[in-house]
């Protein structure tokens, strides 16, 4: 059933939430004008998180200027606390579009250039691998177009509390026949790739990868609340996530190396601003930016292989990390990411055209929940900006 549908039904969805003894399982939205928004993001979320039923839920929506987030369950086992704005959770690989959004500015300042190559941006001393005469480049990293393998080979490191990795285990990885196809013929989401952009931007900028996206992505947008570490004060309010088995799994730091493709922690209220940022698409500041960000780079067609990039209804074409998803019946055109990490799944889509978007997070690492927040998603977007 659509979510059209159940706003349609509301005398029925009602009456099937008190059937289970509840009113509305979320907290109380933040304030919003549009009512309409408002009862189409409960309904999403009620039936998400009564489905899915993971331990806890946000969902925040953003249209045509109004946002609405709805928080459900209890961010860690025992908290009694629900979810809201400000309660900060690990991204995932949603990480990987604030990577290309830094590239994006880099390129609209004259930085780097999207055809540059990795040899000539990373700066270590390695022998970056070939195949076929093809060299790899920033774009081929940015579109998983590399031919590199999804992961580098990273050893272990004991009891160490830490999303491994180090600059060792990614040299040790560039072998000769590391690539698995000529860079830019074919899509293999690769996580290694995604750290090597991030470990290029920040040798061209001359700076920690950390201060640049600072610098370039998160202070423009006016983010406040997405970052790499937490500190002592921030694990209070941040999701904990859950492993398939139900058990609750501890904070871990994220290693410097693994910071292009995964490791940012941010809030409903920080992505729905930085959603904002896009869907402001004719502001002057930013522009040429906003512009690069929001282009399709590599369409699906003639490429091969393409792997690792369907799971949210079918990858389309590429952008600087950005999922494209073509127009199809009412569904407008869509950028989307999905991010999955230490147990919290999440999801960021949005119609550049139509002024919506929308992040949705569980803290369990649950199929179901991820295939259901992902349809709901589609369909929010679909029914409140229908092409």
């Amino acid at each position: 059933m659509t979510i059209a549908g159940l706003t349609m039904r509301t005398g029925l969805a009602l009456a099937f939430i008190a059937m289970l003894g509840i009113s509305m399982l979320g907290a109380p939205s933040a304030r919003a004008e549009d009512k309409l928004l408002a009862e189409a993001v409960d309904f999403a979320g009620t039936f998400i998180y009564l489905g899915a039923k993971p331990p806890g839920l946000i969902i925040g929506v953003i249209h045509n200027g109004e946002t609405v987030v709805r928080g459900f369950g209890e961010i860690a086992d025992g908290s009694g606390k629900e979810p809201d704005g400000d309660t900060l959770m690990r991204i995932g690989s949603i990480t990987k579009v604030f990577c290309g959004a830094a590239l994006a500015s880099m390129v609209a300042d004259g930085k780097v250039g999207f055809a540059d190559t990795l040899q000539d941006r990373l700066g270590w001393d390695v022998k970056i691998p070939e195949r076929d005469g093809k060299s790899i480049r920033l774009i081929d990293l940015v579109t998983h177009a590399s031919g590199l393998p999804r992961e580098a080979e990273v050893k272990a490191a004991g009891d160490s509390p830490t999303l491994m990795g180090s600059k060792a285990d990614y040299i040790a990885s560039l072998t000769p026949d590391a690539l698995l196809f000529p860079p830019g013929t074919g899509i293999l989401y690769s996580n290694f790739g995604f750290d090597l952009l991030a470990q290029a931007l920040a040798n061209a900028a001359g700076k920690p990868y950390a201060d640049l996206l600072k610098e370039r992505v998160l202070d423009p947008a006016g983010l406040k609340d997405t970052r790499f570490d937490l500190t002592d004060a921030d694990k209070v309010r941040t999701m904990r996530g859950h492993n398939f088995d139900g058990s609750q799994l501890p904070f871990l730091e994220t290693a410097p190396i693994i910071q292009g493709a995964g490791g940012l922690y941010s809030t409903a209220n920080d992505i729905l601003r930085w959603l904002g940022w896009h869907l402001d698409r004719f502001a002057a500041k930013d522009a040429e930016m906003r512009l690069l960000d929001h282009a399709i780079y590599l369409p699906r067609d003639g490429l091969s292989p393409v792997f690792g990039l369907d799971e949210t209804g079918g990858m389309d074409a590429m952008g600087l990390g950005w999922v494209v998803q073509n127009a199809d019946g009412n569904m407008p055109l869509i950028f989307n990411k999905t991010g999955g990490l230490q147990g919290q799944f999440s999801y960021v889509a949005f119609a550049p055209s139509r002024g919506i978007g929308v992040f949705v997070s569980i803290n369990a690492f649950s199929v179901a929940g991820f295939d259901a927040m992902a349809k709901a998603t589609n369909e929010l977007i679909a029914e409140l900006a229908p092409r």
